[in-house]
């Protein structure tokens, strides 16, 4: 319609004439050459899982996810933004994405038409939040231009290791004998690392179940956000578990609560939601809010903000490792070669594909060895699209061009 045409030239307009007062992060290593759009295409999936996952806000049994295709004369870069069907993870959910992405983002990036992938955060900057679908945006771009240099991801952020460790995220489940029981299943097939979901009144009991039947295997629990100061009793009591830490456990705005409640706990506090930005991470550090932080390159925006917080909280000497969102195959290569950098001391949530689905999107799926998943060395994301399974779950698709 002339009235959204309209709105996306004034957008991309807006975008070009105040980016330049908003310079980028920079890689570890040499930028990527800038790359031509010719569009942008953009695709909702519906990918089913193996088993509904659920957590403190709620059961999942499909993955919503949108993924982009940066269309440039040397080919496609690969892009996943992690929105969820709804704002219950975060404030972010695929219709919003969808809108924000279709109306402004994407048309500030083609009107520019050659982008650098070290130009995107600063680009796309005066549009406020959506940091998840800009970080979709810029891993395409980036995927794009390491494509035609015949360059790694990994190379690109400047990674360190091969493989890396492998943990796994264990939703609630009905009872804490069925946790044990799938617990148990993921620790045979390898997995180096337990995360357990938690919620009031399923927290105490489901970790001393795990603990009780597996002894003294790497154990951490998430709350994502359900409890309150007033619950820190309660907290305290998984103390006596020496789990590897108590994540997000207060709502993502609380930085001064979370810092009062560390006080009063022996387990490490880590902060997932509460960390947005590099800025975020710097305030959180200072009040001490946080010991330990989860990096999710969505959630901050994009993998070069993810690389700014890496090398901040290592100069403080505080761990971080790398969280998931249920990625597809092209996330979950991203993340792999994330994790990769010297600074990602803990195991991180890069799992095998087929801990989520049957099918993924991707040639080949990654997968756990001796309790590690492979760095990809290939150019770019050093993946290849399944583009038969890419049309089964396609349910929306939009391609922009100027």
């Amino acid at each position: 319609m002339r009235g959204d045409r309209d709105a996306r030239e004034s957008a991309a307009s807006l975008a070009a004439r105040t980016a330049c007062r908003y310079p980028a992060p920079m890689p570890l290593l040499r930028p990527a050459s800038p790359v031509t759009l010719d569009a942008i295409e953009l695709r909702v999936l519906h990918i089913p899982l193996v088993s509904p996952f659920t957590t403190s806000f709620g059961t999942e049994t499909v993955r919503e996810v949108i993924v982009v295709a940066a269309e440039t004369p040397d080919g496609r870069g690969w892009g996943e933004v992690v929105t969820m069907a709804a704002p219950l993870y975060s404030s972010e959910y695929t219709d919003s994405a969808w809108d924000v992405l279709t109306r402004y983002l994407v048309p500030a990036l083609l009107e520019r038409r050659t982008v650098a992938a070290e130009e995107v955060s600063g680009i796309l900057h005066p549009f406020v939040g959506h940091r998840m679908a800009k970080a979709g945006l810029e891993l395409a771009i980036i995927d794009a231009a390491l494509r035609a240099e015949g360059r790694s991801f990994a190379q690109y952020l400047g990674a360190e290791k091969t493989r890396v460790p492998s943990g796994v995220s264990v939703g609630i489940q009905r009872d804490p004998q069925a946790l044990v029981d799938v617990v148990g299943g993921y620790l045979d097939e390898g997995y180096v690392r337990i995360k357990i979901k938690i919620k009031p009144g399923r927290d105490v009991d489901d970790t001393a179940a795990v603990r009780e039947a597996f002894g003294v295997i790497p154990l951490q629990v998430d709350a994502n956000s359900a409890y309150t100061l007033q619950d820190a009793d309660t907290l305290a009591e998984l103390d006596r578990f020496d789990l590897l830490l108590i994540e997000q456990p207060l709502q993502e705005d609380d930085l001064v609560d979370h810092a009062t409640l560390a006080k009063r706990l022996r387990t490490p506090v880590c902060l997932d939601e509460s960390i947005v930005s590099d800025k975020a991470a710097a305030d959180a550090l200072a009040l001490g809010a946080a010991a330990i932080i989860n990096i999710k390159a969505g959630r901050v925006g994009g993998y070069l903000e993810a690389v700014a917080i890496h090398d901040r909280a290592r100069a403080a000497g505080v761990p971080v490792w790398c969280g998931g969102m249920l990625e597809t195959g092209i996330g979950r290569a991203a993340n792999a070669a994330l994790a990769a950098l010297p600074g990602f001391t803990l195991p991180g949530d890069i799992s095998a594909s087929a801990r989520f689905y049957d099918r993924d999107i991707v040639t080949a799926p990654a997968v756990v060895d001796d309790g590690h998943v492979r760095v990809p060395t290939g150019p770019g994301l050093g993946i290849e699209i399944d583009e038969a399974a890419l049309e089964a779950f396609t349910v929306r698709r939009e391609r922009l061009t100027l």
